[in-house]
């Protein structure tokens, strides 16, 4: 799971970003709200961990303003002691779940899971690059109309590129997201399934969707190669 912690108060953020990476997380971490809003626009996080007394912008307004471009991703905001006020606006300005200071971490854990998890069932089940579609619910993929047959892996690793179209995703993501794997685990792994894909959505169809990107990863285009 990736998470973006916006929080100003540098040894909390330290915290958290240590404390969520032991738990399997992938964690980023700004310390301003302008920051906060840009990253969280522009990547693909399923949750952001949200302050609300942030420098440049406050949380409220980094949360409104990314309901307002119509971003799906789960927030989370950390509200003062007793702060029912606080409370009540986090929920009235979109947010999905709060937690007041001071909080547990291991509630904190549970509450991210949780609301990842619901993120994902509202989630677009269906993402159309061009002319090729990944049907997540179906675990079908079709190239102009064409089904193209994919083993249950290769469409896991097709997902979570067309999940992230556009973007560079590093193997080691790829391992972690599709195979769970450990920090030993072998990216040659990735690079066999990524051959199958293009073989089997790219060259038949003259396209070039798996892209690599030197030093990154891969990408998937985003309008279909």
């Amino acid at each position: 799971m990736r998470v973006l912690v916006v929080e100003d108060e540098r040894r909390l953020a330290l915290a958290l970003q240590h404390g969520l990476s032991a738990e399997g997380f992938r964690v980023d971490v700004v310390h301003d709200g302008l920051s906060g809003l840009a990253k969280a626009t522009e990547h693909a996080y399923d949750v952001v961990v949200l302050d609300i007394m942030l420098p440049g912008l406050n949380g409220y307004r980094v949360c409104s303003r990314l309901r307002a471009s119509g971003s799906n991703v789960g927030i989370l905001m950390l509200t003062a002691k007793d702060g029912e006020w606080d409370e009540a606006e986090a929920l009235d300005t979109g947010a999905d779940d709060y937690l007041s200071k001071p909080f547990s971490f291991v509630v904190l854990v549970a509450r991210l899971r949780a609301l990842a998890r619901r993120i994902g069932s509202r989630a677009p089940r269906r993402t159309v690059l061009g002319d090729l579609v990944v049907d997540s619910a179906a675990r079908t993929c079709t190239r102009g109309g064409v089904p193209v047959p994919l083993t249950p892996r290769e469409f896991a690793v097709l997902d979570h590129l067309a999940r992230r179209a556009g973007e560079a995703v590093s193997k080691r993501e790829i391992l972690d997201e599709v195979w769970d794997s450990g920090p030993d685990s072998d990216p040659n792994t990735v690079e066999v399934h990524v051959s199958a894909l293009r073989r089997k959505i790219d060259t038949p169809f003259g396209r070039a969707a798996v892209q690599t990107v030197r030093g990154a990863g891969y990408r998937l285009a985003a309008d279909g190669g």
